[in-house]
């Protein structure tokens, strides 16, 4: 639809300079194809140009400008342009429409890519687990678009680089180590693995929330040497200090973390071009630190080094604890340099929860007041927070709902109507686990990323209306109606849209590159997959409506067999773009 709307740009273009030629100077076709709009309903037109803005550089009315640019309009594109009230309402030409169905079917796998990230790098940081926490669902928001922006920025041109950015280090692995030196056992943890690692986590953090509760009880404060809070900090300030055996444990409790995330990667369909986590950048720290020292950028407050922001309208930026201990915007700083010198990027996305909002502007802001140029490469790309029927998630407390969890209730759901609909269907669990993982992830990426989830079981695992079941079933469909024709050896020679519902199948299908460049302008998957519903409906209405293999005439069945292969080939370069698999057979 981007080519069309130039098209029609021009011809509307060439309208205007016929009608005053003066004013039509002052425009081009590039400012007239943003204008174009897509009426409420299909009989206001397939495209509106509103006139109203050209009514100051005309001096006429919206209306006048309308008419004129009605008479005679010259594009192969329209069959009709009606002037209603100012807005020139335009209806697509079928003869036109038809003849984008083959390049549709030539292009394939490539139809719907851009070039503008042609020899560009796009460096992408998503995921990100904690290490020793398990894998929630509060962990698919930046999992899931994550890895759909790396994919929708890799068919747009950009040579993608997936960072999964583990946290690997800090406190927590004081709280950690503590815990299992006083609670913990090595037999324990080799047969429990991550579960037993968040529960000696959650027990530390609970015994230190008591340790507070009855400090505060008897109007004392913890004893700042031994308190148990003290206690983790002074095990992870041996970490940063080389200890050997708090290094030993905390690397085993790394590959413990890494077996288990792994299983939940593969059944999301995702791989990483680097698993360098914030251990990677302690030795790569205090160059940074010291360039801010000489830029004069950093002062002492409190004990803690900073560097202040108040000009900026922000709170300081934490560079070193009191203890000399690093912090998260010293590693995020130390990162960003680490990969600009690597990748020589164009950009990197950060994909972290809206909470982070403030933490990125301050360190970004950093990164420009130290001199580097390439500050304005860095993009936040924040997404809204999930709980679980209003209650927030917290690994610390253990309310939370575990991936593998969910993920095992909708594949065993998915078994259960396979049985009833084909029990006879090949490879029947790599199809249930297609199905329903995809199921959970359609759930959240058709939501708009910002906005905040209150997660549904029942929602998400449902498998009517517009759900990611529904999608791919519908791909299945078109799979199947693929594989009969070919059975009977039929094909596809030549498109002639004779049916209303074929006409508007092709009106969603050609809308498909300007879907993905709008999903890459706004850092948005939730237009892709919404979009993928769009697909689904207008196939689903034209199967329903329109006889495919049984058409009694040659040309019709050839041309509706193109329709389904044209359909498949969009759908599934959208499933591609979202993290769903291409299900052809369910």
């Amino acid at each position: 639809m981007i080519e069309t709307k130039k098209r029609i740009a021009k011809a509307i273009w060439e309208r205007l300079h016929a009608f005053r030629s003066e004013a039509a100077e002052q425009l081009d076709p590039d400012q007239i194809a943003p204008l174009l709009e897509y009426p409420p309903s299909k009989e206001m037109g397939d495209l509106a140009f509103p006139c109203f803005k050209l009514s100051k550089t005309f001096r006429c009315a919206p209306v006048q400008i309308a008419d004129a640019i009605s008479h005679e309009l010259d594009c192969p594109c329209v069959s009709r342009a009606e002037n209603v009230n100012g807005y020139l309402n335009l209806y697509l030409s079928p003869e036109y429409l038809k003849n984008l169905v083959p390049d549709i079917l030539a292009q394939g796998d490539r139809y719907g890519r851009l070039d503008e990230g042609n020899g560009k790098v796009a460096v992408l940081d998503y995921s990100s687990p904690n290490v020793a926490k398990p894998f929630h669902i509060g962990h698919l928001g930046t999992t899931v678009i994550g890895h759909s922006l790396k994919k929708i920025h890799e068919f747009a041109g950009y040579s993608c680089v997936g960072i999964n950015y583990l946290g690997d280090w800090g406190t927590q692995f004081g709280k950690l180590i503590l815990a299992y030196r006083m609670w913990g056992s090595r037999e324990e943890v080799e047969k429990g693995g991550i579960d037993t690692l968040v529960a000696l986590y959650v027990r530390m953090n609970n015994a230190i929330s008591e340790e507070g509760k009855e400090a505060e009880k008897n109007g004392t404060v913890p004893d700042p040497k031994t308190s148990l809070a003290a206690l983790s900090r002074a095990e992870f300030h041996k970490m940063e200090t080389g200890d050997e055996d708090n290094l030993a444990l905390w690397k085993w409790f790394v590959e413990i973390s890494l077996k288990e995330y792994e299983k939940t990667y593969r059944q999301l369909g995702i791989t990483f071009d680097s698993y360098k986590g914030e251990s990677f950048y302690t030795d790569k720290m205090p160059a940074q630190i010291e360039i801010m020292r000489q830029k004069g950028l950093l002062k002492l407050d409190q004990g803690a080094t900073i560097v202040d922001l108040s000009e900026y309208n922000m709170p300081p930026c934490l560079i070193l604890k009191s203890d000399g201990s690093t912090l998260y915007p010293t590693r995020d700083i130390a990162a960003a340099v680490y990969r600009k010198n690597t990748y020589h990027f164009d950009k990197c996305i950060y994909v972290t929860s809206n909470q982070q909002c403030q933490h990125f502007a301050q360190w970004f802001k950093v990164i420009e007041l130290m001199g580097y140029d390439w500050y304005d490469q860095l993009v936040h790309v924040p997404y809204g927070t999930v709980s679980i029927e209003g209650t927030k998630l917290a690994t610390r407390t253990g309310n939370v709902i575990l991936l593998r969890d969910l993920f095992g209730l909708a594949i065993e759901k998915v078994k259960g109507i396979m049985q009833e609909k084909n029990p006879d269907l090949e490879n029947r669990d790599e199809v249930a686990e297609a199905v329903g993982v995809g199921a959970i992830v359609f759930y959240y990426l058709t939501n708009n990323r910002i906005k905040d989830i209150n997660f549904s079981m029942e929602d998400a695992l449902s498998f009517d209306g517009n759900t990611g079941p529904y999608v791919q079933y519908t791909y299945a469909r078109m799979c199947s109606v693929l594989r009969r024709a070919q059975e009977e050896r039929m094909q596809v020679k030549m498109v002639t849209l004779t049916d209303e519902s074929e006409l508007d199948l092709v009106k969603v299908l050609i809308r498909f590159r300007e879907k993905v460049t709008q999903a890459l302008h706004d850092y948005e998957p939730s237009v892709i997959a919404r979009y993928a519903l769009d697909v689904a409906s207008a196939f689903n209405r034209f199967y329903h409506g329109c006889k495919i293999i049984s058409a009694e005439k040659e040309e019709v069945r050839s041309s509706r067999l193109a329709l389904v292969e044209a359909s498949k080939t969009v759908l599934g370069n959208a499933f591609d773009l979202i993290c769903l698999k291409r299900t052809e057979r369910v």
